[in-house]
């Protein structure tokens, strides 16, 4: 039998005062379009970010946690080479790891300015892949050597390396390999562009810069110039399916690394501009979903923005609560309903963050006992 869907909605309303948090080439702060007003925007690429150095935080050297999205992948061999086999010296734990990486598919060019192997494009490898890939190489020295059949076999070998082992980070946000996409591991987890519930108005600081040293009879700053800022009730989005997770990291893993998501991501901030601002804040409110039919992201809620009465708070939850009530017509009955909130909600309530996620956890527990139970 196969497995039935399972699906995590994570919405979260979260006041952000004067800041500029995601911001383009320009400097100025990211923002989009919706319902036909200017929202302030960040982009997922940018929560993501935080969340995966969160991981590695949280790791206490468990290779799980540990992962790392590179071009250095070539100078990160190396060096796990020479640990395992110190009497290995620079030069030759490099050709070894080079070898290894163009036989499993992967191209490695040197660059000349700084003297470094890169790979086209940033790739993500495990801890744990990287200690096989370095194991593989040692145990196997003429990689440089082989004929193309062997190396035709060598490579699947290689590809088994690199498909298991996975970090929490690599099996939540996938991995693209263009050289080889037979490597690419399909994300668990989607992400959505967090977004201002309501329409903001860009702002500028206009700052200058004394220098400490200025003579008293001396005029003029040494510096000056403009920061654009704003500030927002943003509505961010993300979503795991917890199958998919399951297939990446293993049974094992799959609860604890979705309460481990589910924490990070209602808990990190983007860290642009953040000394100039210190405009660091946590959510005012939280609604976990668990369902077995579709994702299902609720920005509909803020399509006509919501208008300041007092601030826009709590006119976002209300909306925000309203609009989970209409899509039930669409989707089922979610499996179980979660919120953990600083203001008053008509749903499920849970203490705090930590009952938030014990109570997510049990009810993955169950649903995934049941399925083991189902499928034997």
């Amino acid at each position: 039998m196969n497995k039935e869907n399972l699906y995590i909605d994570i919405n979260v309303l979260q006041t952000v005062p004067s800041s500029n948090i995601n911001r383009d080439d320009t400097g100025t702060p990211k923002t989009a379009m919706y319902g036909g007003v200017t929202r302030s925007r960040v982009s997922s690429q940018s929560w993501k970010r935080v969340i995966r150095q969160a991981f590695q935080k949280e790791s206490n050297d468990e290779d799980w946690l540990k992962g790392y999205r590179t071009k250095k992948v070539s100078a990160l061999l190396s060096q796990r080479i020479q640990d395992l086999k110190p009497d290995l010296d620079e030069d030759a734990a490099t050709k070894a790891a080079n070898d290894l990486l163009k036989t499993a598919g992967l191209k490695v060019k040197l660059d000349k300015k700084n003297g470094e192997f890169l790979t086209g494009a940033l790739l993500f490898v495990s801890k744990g892949q990287l200690n096989k890939l370095a194991q593989y190489a040692i145990d196997n020295p003429d990689l440089g050597e082989k004929k193309s059949k062997e190396l035709k076999e060598t490579k699947k070998e290689l590809k088994q390396i690199l498909l298991n082992d996975n970090s929490l980070a690599l099996a939540m946000f996938g991995r693209m390999v263009a050289d080889d996409p037979s490597l690419n591991v399909d994300a668990a987890v989607q992400v959505a562009h967090a977004i201002s519930t309501h329409e903001i108005v860009p702002e500028f600081d206009y700052f200058t810069a004394i220098d400490d040293k200025r003579k008293e009879d001396e005029a003029g700053s040494a510096m000056l110039g403009t920061i654009e800022y704003n500030s927002s009730t943003l509505y961010r989005y993300a979503n795991i399916n917890v199958n998919e997770l399951e297939k990446n990291i293993g049974s094992d893993l799959t609860i604890k690394g979705a309460k481990l998501f589910i924490k990070e991501f209602i808990s990190t901030m983007p860290t642009g501009k953040e000394n100039t601002f210190a405009n660091k804040t946590v959510p005012q409110y939280v609604l976990v979903t668990i369902r077995k039919d579709t994702p299902v992201n609720l920005v509909s809620a803020f399509e006509d923005p919501v208008k300041s009465h007092g601030g826009y708070v709590k006119a976002s939850i209300d909306r925000l609560e309203n609009e989970y009530q209409a899509t039930q017509k669409f989707v089922e009955a979610p499996v179980a309903c979660f919120v953990l909130t600083t203001d008053h909600s008509d749903l499920k309530q849970v203490e705090n963050l930590s009952d938030l996620l014990d109570k997510v956890g049990q009810v993955l527990a169950e649903k995934v006992s049941q399925d083991e139970n189902d499928n034997a």
